[in-house]
């Protein structure tokens, strides 16, 4: 099995901001495994906020190329449980790898993956498109730019209720806030009051990750649903999430890829708990990934593609928040 490392410079269409950082640029990694006449793609994009960078990513793989390409003939739960222990501080780099493995496992079975698992696609829920922090005015044409059925949009300023009051003047679109851990106990309990009667569905991670009894707050008194992401990283979270979130926001890249990813949504549902999965603003590789997830969703944040100014792949096409499938086995994914 061969592996090739592809680092690549995603333009966005827009300054992208939320409550803690802004980016014109989203660093990505595309890891490509070739065997028996098959290429595998899978992608993980950089976090400062997890300090992982493309180049950490590639250093992780290339330093474990060995163990990596003596596992080719194994299953994707294998082949992730092998590397797993060696990937602990990079979850992200198992995750691009993990992607590719799944895509090549597929496509040498000869169907596309969520084939391969025996879902059923009919009843996939809609996309949403994400709307990053800027002016008020700027906030209004990015979403005039791009009508569409559901927006996220991301807060975490002094005028938070006040965007949102204007946004709803243009459209009569699902709204979802997303306030990536930048508001208090307090703020939070006041804002889902006056989000409700603003059509807002749900509110993700509005607290800093890790303060438990704050969480246990919010949930109790939120007249909205609260939805874990910062919190929820990896498999174990997602029972530390139940009686503290209404449901989880699984990323491919913070917990490894598909594999765990599968097992935290189908732990999450028989906890009750709504399901999401969201993405990094990856490519089409990716996001073509996360697609396969859907039948277990009740909620998909995947607009990767519609963000950046030029993607690097074909996969999934999205159109209104509809995500179609390419005719490819596997993930369904080539390189432009």
């Amino acid at each position: 099995m061969e592996i090739k490392l592809n680092e690549y410079n995603l333009k966005l269409k827009h300054t992208f901001t939320i409550s803690r950082e802004s980016r014109d640029i989203q660093p990505s990694l595309i890891v490509e495994l070739k065997d028996g006449g098959f290429t595998g793609l899978g992608e993980a994009t950089s976090s400062p906020y997890y300090n992982i960078t493309v180049p950490k990513m590639m250093d992780a793989i290339t330093a474990l190329e060995p163990k990596i390409k003596v596992n080719r003939n194994s299953t994707p739960e294998q082949f992730w449980a092998e590397l797993y222990p060696y990937f602990k501080e990079n979850m992200f780099a198992l995750c691009a790898l993990d992607l590719a493995f799944n895509d090549l496992y597929a496509q040498k079975k000869g169907e596309k993956l969520y084939e391969l698992w025996g879902f059923n696609i009919s009843n996939n829920p809609l996309t949403d498109y994400t709307i990053g922090i800027d002016t008020i005015e700027k906030m209004v044409a990015k979403m005039k730019e791009l009508p569409w059925p559901i927006y996220k949009i991301k807060l975490g300023t002094k005028e938070d209720i006040k965007i949102v009051e204007e946004l709803r003047t243009h459209t009569n679109a699902i709204f979802r806030i997303d306030a990536n851990c930048g508001w208090t106990v307090d703020e939070t309990i006041k804002n889902s009051i006056a989000l409700k009667k603003l059509g807002v569905e749900f509110l993700e991670q509005p607290l800093k990750a890790n303060d438990w009894d704050a969480h246990k707050k919010v949930f109790e008194a939120s007249v909205l649903p609260i939805i874990a992401d910062e919190s929820c990283l990896v498999e174990d979270d997602v029972e530390k999430c139940y009686n503290h979130f209404h449901g989880v926001n699984v990323k491919l890249v913070k917990c490894g890829g598909l594999t765990p990813a599968k097992r935290m949504l189908e732990k999450a549902k028989a906890l009750g708990m709504k399901t999401m999965v969201g993405c990094m603003t990856e490519s089409s590789v990716g996001i073509s990934a996360i697609a396969h997830l859907l039948p277990l969703l009740n909620y998909v944040d995947m607009d990767g593609p519609l963000l950046l100014s030029e993607d690097i792949a074909n996969g999934v096409t999205i159109e209104n928040g509809v995500i179609s499938y390419s005719n490819l086995n596997g993930l369904g994914v080539t390189l432009i």
